[in-house]
């Protein structure tokens, strides 16, 4: 899972710099608060990365996520971009637990002592 969720973080990184340039170009924004507001939220990507299989990590993913969606107030092409990345935000939770799950029974059998007949 935190590859994956790492992945869609650090894409989510990227798309929040475009896209404070966009709203640095908005009359009615001043680019200091555009630039704290896209940097707070930059940093809190890298470091989700790290925090994503600890407790709270994918619910702070999620509010990342919902932030993203609400920066469409500003930017209006971020309602679509928010909610590409929360559908990859899902995606990247729902089947990396799905990869975890399946690595943890390989290794569950590899670590079991075989019962065929060629074991000697």
């Amino acid at each position: 899972m935190r590859t994956l969720c790492s992945s869609t973080l650090i894409g989510e990184f990227f798309v929040i710099g475009f896209a404070a340039l966009v709203a640095m170009k908005d009359p009615g924004l001043a680019v200091s608060t555009v630039w704290l507001v896209s940097g707070i939220a930059m940093v809190l990507c890298v470091l989700l990365c790290g925090m994503v299989t600890r407790p709270g990590g994918v619910a702070l993913g999620w509010a990342l996520q919902l932030a993203l969606v609400a920066s469409g107030v500003f930017v209006p092409t971020m309602y679509f971009m928010g909610a590409v990345f929360a559908a990859l935000w899902w995606a990247s939770v729902h089947f990396g637990r799905k990869v975890d799950e399946a690595k943890a029974r390989f290794a569950a059998q590899a670590e079991a002592p075989s019962t065929t007949p060629d074991a000697v």
